[in-house]
């Protein structure tokens, strides 16, 4: 059994990835960058209230995914397959440990830097939100559970975001994440083959189908994303909204498409929706439902769409804590 090959761990350096153990990563965000500069922040804290400059983004699965998506912008996404049967799997909470030394080496140039407030910085070190999606398919883990509950002991809320190959996964998942996000890539079959170009090419539709049927009976944040490119899958915007409301989620994010990355190879900027046209396709896909758009934002190019602005959509209830992270720069063995 091993781990990542060195030349892919080399790859993921020079992208700057900070790579831990035998399959997991962490990088930091754009915007938890930009949000520790003052410049600006993800549109998930105005969405939803995280704190752009205390997330942490990562992944236990950095090389490994079920779906080869034409607008991933992650190289080695999928460079080791669709499976983890041949990897050395490691111990949740060394992963949360290393990749938490791993954000804070990251971030270590920022503390002295002149836009970023000393505050603001040493808040980041001691990250409250954890993105559990980075690169590749985090289901494929096959310690996900347990790796959630780590997380939710070091009083983190946990974003979990999959393209839902794995309902068995999701089904006996315990705990659940704070957030689940499901990407819906595609408005029916044909399209979504061409666009993910997944392994299973027999039953990836079918999986994803049973995942959406699945939600109804997951009681935590459901969230439906949207990638949307132009001439691939932005169109039948009424089959989007039937996907939503069959799944019974509480959000649907509609989110163009962004060619950097790998997927500007074979994608260019010609095909990025701007925001003005993700806000007019949104509105053909509320048209006749009882869907409405509770927020948008520039950032990001991105419209958020519910039957009810809930309340609670920017209050996060943070696990209760029974662990302490060690200080900033403790080595972990």
């Amino acid at each position: 059994m091993t781990g990542l090959p060195e030349d892919i761990v080399k790859v993921l350096v020079h992208q700057q990835y900070f790579v831990h153990g035998n399959h997991s990563a962490v990088k930091l965000c754009t915007y938890t960058k930009k949000s520790l500069k003052r410049e600006a922040v993800c549109y998930k804290q105005r969405f939803y209230g995280i704190e752009s400059h205390r997330c942490l983004q990562m992944t236990p699965a950095v090389a490994w995914c079920t779906h080869r998506c034409q607008f991933c912008w992650r190289s080695e996404s999928w460079a080791m397959g669709n499976e983890m049967n041949n990897v050395k799997i490691d111990d949740p909470e060394d992963i949360v440990l290393g990749l938490v030394f791993g954000q804070r080496k990251l971030l270590s140039g920022f503390g002295g830097h002149p836009k970023v407030p000393r505050e603001k910085w040493e808040e980041a070190l001691y990250p409250k939100h954890v993105a559990i999606s980075l690169a590749g398919e985090p289901t494929l883990y096959p310690r996900l559970g347990e790796l959630i509950q780590e997380f939710h002991d070091y009083g983190m809320t946990t974003f979990l975001v999959t393209n839902g190959s794995r309902p068995d996964v999701l089904e006996t998942l315990d705990p659940l994440p704070t957030q689940l996000y499901v990407t819906v890539p595609a408005p029916d079959e044909i399209t979504f083959k061409k666009t993910v170009r997944p392994f299973d090419t027999k039953n990836g539709w079918k999986r994803l189908m049973a995942t959406l049927d699945l939600l109804p009976s997951l009681n935590t944040r459901k969230v439906i994303r949207l990638t949307l490119v132009k001439g691939l899958n932005m169109h039948s915007p009424d089959k989007y909204s039937e996907l939503f409301l069959r799944s019974g989620a509480h959000f649907l994010e509609a989110k163009g498409f962004s060619s950097v990355g790998s997927a500007h190879a074979h994608l260019g900027f010609d095909r990025m929706p701007s925001y003005e046209e993700i806000m007019s396709f949104s509105e053909q896909i509320i048209g006749g439902t009882e869907l409405k758009i509770i927020d948008s934002t520039p950032i990001g190019t991105v419209s958020l769409m519910a039957k009810e602005d809930f309340p609670w959509r920017r209050k996060l209830v943070f696990p209760k804590a029974k662990k302490e992270l060690p200080p900033p720069y403790s080595r972990v063995k």
